[in-house]
């Protein structure tokens, strides 16, 4: 697009950073007694909660041996939308110096700010599996939690991103058949709030500097420039006026 070609990887680095947040969730299930029987990590996938619906279901003559293993996490990138409240001046660059001479410069205009959003499920087929889950999840957003990712390697550029729960919500899907599957789904809704970024140029550093002085104002200054000189005099009364007792009178020259 416009002539140039790039590539900084930042929807998929807030992707990885998103999902590596509910990548190391773990279930206990213990017995009558309190004792652990079985532990076990909860697998995380890429893609929507439709496929895993619909692999719980297909098994319509009951002849496969695993259709998917419960409990299991999943997510998928739902939206990008661009996010005004967050704007920034658009004409300011960051720069670095490019390479150990010092006779070029890197440069890249301000980012876009962009709200990326994702939806999460967690499913299980008993409850206490689901609210194990769901309990390692909610505490660390209140409602907002903050990752770090690496944006610009070339322009040592690293960006702190907040990841907003927007909300959750239950589904208990029960009905058909005996024979149909049992699946209990929260769903959560996230914004992670990054930025993207726009090419890195390379340009020359400044070799030459034009400057021009005046040091006699009233001969040599342009006559686009005009000077004011303001003097303060003590008002005859305080009461007839609101400037605290004292006047201005102003004088103006112009060349």
């Amino acid at each position: 697009m416009l002539g140039r070609t790039y590539y900084h990887e930042i929807l998929r680095k807030t992707i990885i950073a998103f999902g590596s947040l509910f990548n190391d969730i773990h279930i206990v299930r213990t017995d009558a007694s309190g004792t652990t029987q079985q532990s076990m990590k909860v697998p995380l996938a890429y893609g929507p909660k439709q496929k895993f619906l619909v692999r719980l279901r297909e098994d319509a003559a009951l002849d496969k041996k695993i259709a998917v293993s419960l409990p299991r996490i999943g997510f998928e990138l739902s939206g990008v939308e661009y996010d005004a409240t967050r704007k920034l001046n658009k004409m300011i660059k960051t720069k670095k110096v490019k390479g150990t001479k010092g006779t070029e410069m890197l440069s890249q205009f301000s980012p876009v700010p962009y709200n990326v959003n994702f939806e999460m499920f967690v499913m299980a087929k008993n409850s206490d599996d689901g609210v194990q889950i769901v309990e390692q999840i909610l505490p660390y957003f209140q409602p907002d939690y903050t990752v770090t990712i690496n944006a610009i390697p070339s322009m040592d550029i690293i960006r702190d991103i907040p990841i907003v729960l927007e909300s959750t919500n239950y589904e208990d899907i029960y009905d058909g058949d005996f024979m149909t599957r049992r699946s209990i789904v929260y769903s959560f809704n996230f914004i992670a709030k990054t930025y993207m970024y726009g090419p890195v140029v390379t340009q020359g550093n400044v070799q030459k500097v034009e400057i021009e002085q005046y040091a006699d104002m009233p001969d040599k200054v342009p006559p686009r420039v005009r000077q004011f000189t303001a003097t303060a005099v003590e008002s005859s009364s305080a009461l007839d006026d609101d400037n605290f007792g004292f006047n201005e009178s102003l004088s103006e020259w112009v060349t």
